[in-house]
């Protein structure tokens, strides 16, 4: 159906890769995403990959690995945490590792990932997010606001099987992705008021 169609393509965005001055990987307890940056690292694409996030600002505290199932059986106080140790563990080097360890929620991830970066004196031209497939739309839109000036292709993974061939086929998967739309409006109500009137952090 036509309808499926357009919230498809709006959802699921999803980029070919190119070669890029970053790879941002936006938290969150599904290692799929630092499985993902790490391919697309040892490829050549990006020679820094940013992982951020602390906890859920609902839970609190970081509530545990949801897949790989393997890492179930790690303690991690932050996403960061594990999502970085998925990354050594799939050989990327450490120092082209950086941790942010502040964000709780979605926004927070590109705000302190553009503080991170402004730190560093790292120039962000070109950028590759690395995120769940069917969260990519909202990762994209908070990150284009905190970066204008900066080309971002999205390359995400499937996570929860969740993606943009089957999410009409389960109610879950119906639930979780029209969800998304859903915050895709609702979050950024505010935040676009706000950032016509300047105040963007």
């Amino acid at each position: 159906m036509l309808f499926y169609d357009y919230l498809t393509d709006f959802i699921f965005t999803e980029n070919v890769p190119e070669n890029a001055d970053i790879i941002f990987v936006p938290g969150g307890g599904y290692g799929e995403i630092a499985e993902n940056a790490a391919k697309l690292y040892h490829k050549g694409y990006a020679p820094l990959i940013l992982v951020s996030g602390k906890y859920s600002i609902t839970d609190g505290y970081f509530s545990g690995v949801k897949s790989p199932a393997r890492y179930r059986k790690n303690s991690y106080a932050a996403e960061c945490e594990f999502l970085s140790d998925i990354l050594l563990e799939n050989q990327v080097p450490p120092e082209a590792i950086l941790q942010e360890k502040q964000a709780s929620y979605t926004y927070e991830n590109a705000i302190y990932s553009k503080k991170m970066t402004d730190e560093l004196g790292i120039s962000v031209r070109t950028a590759i997010i690395s995120c769940q497939a069917y969260h990519a739309k909202r990762c994209l839109l908070y990150f284009q606001l905190l970066y204008p000036e900066t080309r971002f292709l999205v390359c995400p993974a499937v996570t929860r099987g969740i993606s943009r061939e089957n999410w009409q086929d389960d109610p879950v998967k119906i639930d979780l992705v029209l969800g998304e739309v859903e915050r895709c409006g609702s979050q950024f109500h505010d935040i676009l008021k706000n950032h016509l009137n300047g105040a963007i952090l």
